[in-house]
């Protein structure tokens, strides 16, 4: 009888299995849609001279940031990129200030495309789009900076601005100084 449940059992688990395995491949297919980057490892040299106080390179197409500290150590986040082309910059720039616990304006943009927007929110306020920490470039109102809603990363879903998970703008917020070279390709 013990053999008879088993062998039950073991149908049962295998039956499914096979049931789920095509379920499963078609939700890992890539989808506009879908909270997943799509990159290829990139080496610093294509885009910078040196490395000088370090380099980051924000993929927009793949919606990852590549980061090499100055010593060559290469780090890779998955990130959130622009809604749209015309909300994109692309470009050369650099860091030229980091803040813990960032504060938000949204741009006059901003507020025109959603009135509903607040003038201005505080660092650690529920909502704060800037998440735990920001690193601003050279470019007004254009940030790397972590985000509280997690559902963002790997999607177009910022009105300019590179997001990543809070725990890795932490993380890149550490190991990055101010004059950081940046390339948003």
């Amino acid at each position: 009888m013990g053999q008879v449940i088993q062998s039950k059992r073991t149908f049962l688990l295998t039956a499914t299995a096979a049931l789920a395995t095509p379920m499963l491949a078609r939700a890992q297919q890539a989808t506009p849609d879908r909270n997943a980057s799509s990159f290829f490892t990139q080496d610093w040299q294509d885009h910078f001279q040196s490395l000088g106080k370090g380099a980051i390179l924000a993929d927009i197409t793949s919606r990852v940031l590549h980061y090499w500290d100055p010593d060559g150590t290469y780090h890779l986040y998955p990130s959130s990129v622009p809604l749209t082309e015309e909300l994109t910059r692309r470009g050369y720039s650099e860091i030229v200030r980091k803040r813990v616990g960032p504060s938000w304006t949204p741009t006059a943009n901003m507020r025109e495309r959603d009135p509903t927007l607040p003038q201005r929110m505080e660092g650690g306020e529920p909502g704060n789009p800037l998440g735990t920490y920001a690193m601003y470039l050279t470019w007004p109102a254009y940030l790397i900076h972590g985000t509280h809603d997690t559902r963002k990363i790997g999607r177009q879903s910022s009105s300019g601005c590179i997001g990543l998970y809070n725990e890795h703008i932490a993380d890149l917020f550490g190991r990055t100084q101010v004059g950081c070279q940046v390339r948003l390709l």
